[in-house]
């Protein structure tokens, strides 16, 4: 992961409700614990046709679509199943922060857990967003903005721990490992002090 402190970029919209997992990334291409090359993947039924070309009425085929980072989505994206590749696509195809008024906890939490921003906005604001793809954005993660063009601004709220580990680019286990030196030091009181031990009994 890398730190990320803000993302600009312009919006690609789908502007369709309760799009699960297996519609972001369906069960056949999960025979796979590499996170590089399912972005191929991502979205597969809608973006292609029978015949593997490009279905050309997928928003995110259109041309306007190319090279956007943030992607706005309808109301309760990512329900479904809890897989984690549904992230891992997204970031390969190169999402780096979804926006919606409604995402499932499961799915967000498996997102920013892999470097995935996932935000929750107000209905209004959602609406306005989804009305408007193309849109360039700057999302401020520190602050927990997304800036618009008009110079509005969109708050939403973060969890602090996930914040601190976006910011430094780190997951969970690079969490405990940049604690290291202060988990050995708190192991080597812990077996050196009894009282310590008869409390954690």
């Amino acid at each position: 992961m890398k730190p990320m402190n803000e993302i600009r970029s312009r919006t690609a919209c789908l502007p369709f409700e309760n799009i699960d997992t297996d519609r972001i990334i369906p069960a056949r291409f999960l025979t796979t614990t590499e996170r590089s090359g399912l972005g191929r993947h991502a979205f597969n039924d809608w973006r292609y046709l029978e015949g593997g070309e490009e279905n050309p009425d997928f928003p995110l085929n259109k041309p306007e679509a190319t090279g956007c980072r943030i992607l706005v989505a309808g109301r309760n994206f990512g329900c479904g199943s809890s897989r984690e590749h549904a992230p891992w696509a997204l970031l390969d195809y190169g999402i780096e922060a979804v926006i919606s008024s409604e995402i499932a906890d499961i799915f967000r939490s498996n997102s920013l857990k892999n470097g995935l921003l996932t935000i929750v906005i107000d209905e209004a604001a959602h609406k306005d967003l989804l009305s408007s793809p193309g849109e360039g954005l700057v999302i401020d993660i520190s602050a927990g903005s997304i800036l618009r063009p008009d110079g509005s601004v969109i708050p939403f709220s973060l969890d602090r721990f996930a914040r601190h580990c976006l910011l430094s680019g780190i997951d969970q286990l690079g969490f405990l490992l940049d604690a290291e030196t202060e988990i050995s030091t708190w192991e080597k009181q812990r077996a050196n002090n009894p009282y310590m031990m008869e409390s954690a009994a």
